[in-house]
């Protein structure tokens, strides 16, 4: 008899940032599955977080990132493809197929299929993006400790106007992605000032 395939969906959290590293998340669900799956962006932290502290002890997770070096190098596109590729080969297990939201897959070895929306339609990248967050937000938040005043523990590195205006204020730190333009605006602005 064949053995049953083994599934993982994939997602990445931390695309759209101007800080911080790209996450993505790999989860192979538990046999039982874990009741309440969503969207993590439709949950609130609290339920994010108790939901993924039941994938951890139910299923099999992997995890891998690109460093803001890498996507400044390889840019956003090709580093979360690599923090995917990564965060399956982290998985305890071996997968037979690997479900990716969003449009386009990575050239692994692995047997994938894209799904627009998959977040939101296949439990298995439901909660690949709930770890994916949850580990995203954790980083973000101790790096706010570390570089008070960006708002990061609010605003997780995206572009919100109090983050813009600390980076105005403030300039960039090493965990600001100069590659992307608003970055790389402010850089330029303080080179330019400074000569």
């Amino acid at each position: 008899m064949a053995a049953a395939a083994v599934i993982a969906g994939v997602d990445e959290a931390g695309r759209g940032p101007l800080a911080g590293p790209v996450v993505a998340a790999a989860v192979v669900l538990c046999p039982d599955g874990v009741a309440g799956l969503a969207d993590s962006k439709k949950l609130s932290a609290a339920r994010r977080e108790a939901l993924a502290q039941a994938i951890r002890r139910h299923c099999h997770v992997g995890v891998g990132m690109a460093s803001v070096e890498e996507i400044d190098r390889l840019n956003i596109l090709q580093a979360t493809m690599l923090a995917m590729e990564r965060a399956v080969a982290a998985l305890a297990c071996d997968v037979s197929e690997v479900l990716v939201d969003g449009n386009r897959c990575p050239k692994w070895r692995w047997r994938s299929r894209a799904i627009i929306g998959g977040d939101a339609t296949e439990p298995c990248i439901s909660a690949a993006s709930i770890i994916a967050k949850t580990v995203r937000d954790a980083i973000m938040i101790d790096a706010d400790a570390r570089h008070p005043g960006y708002d990061w523990a609010s605003n997780k590195g995206y572009g919100a106007a109090a983050h813009l205006a600390a980076l105005e204020t403030l300039g960039p730190t090493p965990l600001h992605r100069r590659s992307f333009a608003p970055v790389r605006a402010i850089v330029e602005n303080l080179q330019t000032g400074a000569g």
